[in-house]
């Protein structure tokens, strides 16, 4: 099975955002609530537009098909979708901030099928290719084991607020690559 990296489009959006809410409904269901998932959709988990328009967001395809995506971020937000209330789209400076990695949702028939590790391979290369030096993420509860086998440690714990008054554990990850 080979499994290609690309560039997301916009005209993708819509079809990004159906993908992520499969992913999220199947295989996030064991760390969260029904609740919480249905609060997150479209703030917490959702497409940055952001990262399609600096290039940083990526679609992995299985045969041409969707597999998953996700990306990486010279940007300051951490996590979260276009709706997010405290976004920061300042900018990160290369070999002083980390660049974060975001938004990995893999299509679940696709699932542990090195969808996820495919797409961070990617990511921290071209995060190292533009000059960063270290990265940072905001991590789910279900994605702390992909994270951890690639040499990211857990830095801290929060609690992300949901539109619907609930919140969701949220936990920052941070991998300084061999030099």
């Amino acid at each position: 099975m080979t499994i290609a990296i690309r560039p997301a489009r916009l005209d993708e959006v819509e079809a990004l955002a159906a993908l992520i809410a499969r992913s999220v409904r199947e295989l996030q269901a064991g760390d969260y609530t029904s609740a919480q998932l249905d609060g997150a959709l479209g703030s917490v988990f959702g497409v940055d537009r952001q990262l399609i328009l600096d290039g940083s967001y990526f679609v992995a395809e299985i045969d041409g098909a969707a597999a998953g995506c996700g990306g990486w971020s010279r940007r300051r937000t951490l996590y979260g979708a276009d709706a997010v209330a405290d976004r920061d789209d300042g900018e990160l400076t290369p070999g002083v901030d980390a660049a974060r990695i975001r938004a990995f949702f893999v299509e679940p028939r696709y699932a542990r099928q090195g969808v996820g590790a495919a797409l961070l391979e990617a990511c921290e290369a071209a995060a190292a290719a533009y000059g960063f030096t270290r990265l940072e993420l905001g991590a789910t509860l279900t994605g702390i084991p992909l994270y951890s086998r690639y040499g990211y440690v857990a830095a801290e714990r929060s609690e992300a607020p949901l539109p619907n008054g609930l919140s969701l554990a949220i936990v920052r990850m941070v991998k300084t690559p061999p030099a």
